[in-house]
């Protein structure tokens, strides 16, 4: 079940992009306490169902619990509940999805909840998988449905990043909806002696003409349907409004964790209390390959609820019976740091990237038209215009800093966390604590934030060898200071654009020279394979990678075009961030694009629509972002 596919794809690797699921259909089953479950059926890509979702850690077989894989539940009470197997943490996709389902079914919004998917293949993102091809085959090489999938599913891959979510799990809920309104559809029909074609779903009933009857009488008499295989899907969705917002606006499925956060009764990952809790606060070295040298034990012992100090080789834990004594007491153990390898130093970064964009090797990545010949001469024309851009690494600052809390008993580890990568979080836990795999139940917790922070993994296994150490359940938290030490940063680059235009200021070459580390596939080394830090940033050094430039290849028609990406070797781990690189790679395009307007003495974005004749719907887009925003020109009165 390894995460990673070898570079060198044997024979029978390839020929899988040719075969196809035989079937990828719903099963319906029972849900233990009474209801219904509608479950994947049999793939080449899941494990066979379990029925028995409902029952705790304790119970569950650890050979099958991973086979969990129900999407929608309905119980006799006529409550929906829908898996969602994204980290929740602002953006709203524990409601979307459940909104998804209810469009699609015909429930009541008021009776659909919500519960986290377990760590399981069936949950597995293949879209995301695809995405990162250049991480897990060779450069170029388009892995395709059929091999994205099936490297998503021996993770599993399941990641809550690059904006997949809609793409990989809109089609799957939809498919089960369906599939659940037509098993109750038929039930109803048998009641009332009529076809099930002619029901339909709305509002949490089964209607047929003037006759209706709710979901949760139906449930167990829609066990024994088999649905429609492929499922029929709602030719399209409900429109009425049923509720409105704070301006007016009809607003049909309000988010269903807004009256919690509302009223602060919503649980976040630092909200989790246990019996016996104790808390810790850690300490992390210097940014870079250091490790602990020493510390002052003695200055903290007198610290009132201390429990224990906890050293480890990258970082010390204060452990105490509030979090406040444990974050005094690393303040008294004052520990001391020792550099065994590079050093983040921020004169040495900007000399690296410096030398890098100038002279360093590149990886040519985009290359269209004769742009070489044509800016050749462009240093020494008033036809040709070079500007280099630098922009400095960003660090994650969401709401709430990063906490875990672990439990470990009779072997077994549950593990509370909100993470991005639930089955990295798992397997960093698993073996900081040394049980394995199967023994460890991580329970998923929404984020305050995240901006891809939560991607990374160290927490979980910071939290999990504190519990084994001190035999109680603990809850690590990180301070301010500490997210912003332990976090790696996104990337720091700098790129030099040139361009060539014509006497009328019309352009036609233009070429991106952007020097950055390898920082997407350093960050997925350490989230898909588990590799450490520093591992992670000394393996993916020199390698060309298409994702840490993506988005410099600009939407605008010119004859010429090539993108080059330098992959310079910096002494500092990075990570993603919001946007990742577009954060970037769009500040270096547009400004270069408004510099070119400004030499042509054009309008920027009228300058911009010339060279966007292919692309009417960026054209719609930027005539109404100007429009609401009362754009003049760019003159004194905008």
């Amino acid at each position: 079940r390894s995460a990673q596919l070898p570079l060198a794809l044997p024979i029978g690797w390839i020929a899988i992009t040719d075969m196809r699921p035989t079937r990828r259909g719903i099963l319906i089953g029972a849900a233990a306490g009474g209801g219904l479950l509608a479950l994947w059926a049999l793939s080449p890509f899941a494990g066979a169902p379990d029925l028995r979702p409902d029952l705790s850690p304790d119970q569950r077989d650890p050979q099958t619990e991973s086979r969990f894989n129900a999407w929608i539940r309905i119980g006799r009470d006529g409550t929906t509940t829908v898996a969602v197997p994204l980290l929740e943490m602002g953006q709203g996709i524990s409601t979307l999805l459940p909104q998804i389902v209810a469009m699609e079914l015909g429930a009541d919004w008021k009776q659909v909840a919500v519960a986290p998917a377990p760590v399981e293949a069936t949950y597995a993102d293949p879209v995301l998988a695809r995405r990162l091809a250049s991480h897990w085959l060779p450069l170029g090489f388009d892995p395709g449905e059929t091999l994205s999938r099936h490297y998503a599913a021996r993770g599993p891959l399941m990641a809550t990043a690059e904006g997949t979510a809609l793409a990989a799990f809109e089609m799957p809920v939809r498919q089960a909806a369906a599939s659940v309104r037509s098993v109750l559809a038929m039930a109803a029909a048998r009641k009332w002696g009529v076809n099930w074609e002619e029901c339909d779903a709305s509002g949490g009933f089964v209607v047929h003409k003037d006759k209706r009857v709710p979901f949760g009488e139906l449930v167990e008499a829609a066990i024994v349907f088999d649905p429609p295989d492929p499922p029929v899907l709602r030719a399209s969705a409900p429109a009425e409004p049923v509720a409105r917002d704070l301006a007016g606006a009809p607003l049909q499925f309000p988010r269903l964790d807004m009256p919690a956060k509302v009223d602060g009764s919503f649980t976040f990952a630092a909200d989790v209390r246990l019996p016996d809790l104790v808390y810790a606060a850690v300490a992390h070295g210097p940014v870079g390959d250091t490790t602990l040298a020493k510390v002052d034990r003695a200055a903290a012992n007198g610290i009132a609820g201390l429990v224990d100090v906890i050293e480890d080789e990258r970082w010390v834990a204060a452990v105490a019976t509030n979090w406040f004594a444990a974050e005094r007491a690393i303040e008294a153990l004052a520990p001391r740091w020792k550099a065994t390898g590079k050093v983040a130093d921020s004169a040495r970064i900007a000399e690296r990237l410096d030398k890098a964009v100038r002279q360093g090797k590149s990886h040519r990545l985009v290359d269209y038209g004769a742009g070489d010949a044509l800016l050749e001469k462009t240093l020494q024309e008033a036809t040709g215009l070079v500007v280099r851009y630098d922009v400095e690494p960003a660090l994650h600052v969401p709401l709430e800093t990063a906490s875990a809390t672990a439990r470990l008993r009779h072997g077994k580890l549950d593990l509370w966390i909100a993470t991005q990568a639930p089955d990295r979080a798992r397997r960093a836990a698993a073996a900081a604590a040394g049980v394995p795999l199967r023994h460890v139940m991580l329970y998923p917790m929404s984020a305050g934030g995240s901006f891809d922070a939560r991607l990374d993994s160290q927490i979980a296994a910071e939290a999990a060898t504190i519990a084994a150490r001190v035999g109680r359940p603990v809850q690590v938290m990180w301070s301010r200071w500490q997210e912003m030490l332990a976090s790696p940063p996104r990337a720091p680059a700098a790129a030099i654009l040139a361009a060539r235009t014509d006497a009328e200021g019309r352009l036609l070459a233009l070429r991106t020279r952007i020097a950055v580390p390898a920082t997407a596939r350093e960050a997925f080394s350490r989230v898909l394979e588990g590799k450490a830090m520093h591992k992670a940033l000394t393996d993916s050094a020199g390698h060309a990678d298409p994702l840490a430039v993506e988005g410099a290849t600009p939407p605008y028609a010119m004859p010429a075009f090539a993108l080059e990406h330098v992959p310079v070797e910096l002494p500092l781990p990075t990570g993603r961030y919001r946007g990742n690189a577009h954060g970037y790679t769009a500040f270096f395009t547009e400004c270069f694009i408004d510099e070119l307007a400004a030499r042509a003495g054009r309008e920027p974005m009228s300058y911009r629509i010339a060279m966007l004749g292919q692309d009417p719907r960026l054209v719609a887009c930027l005539t109404g972002a100007a429009q609401l925003a009362n754009w003049g020109g760019g003159g004194e009165s905008s």
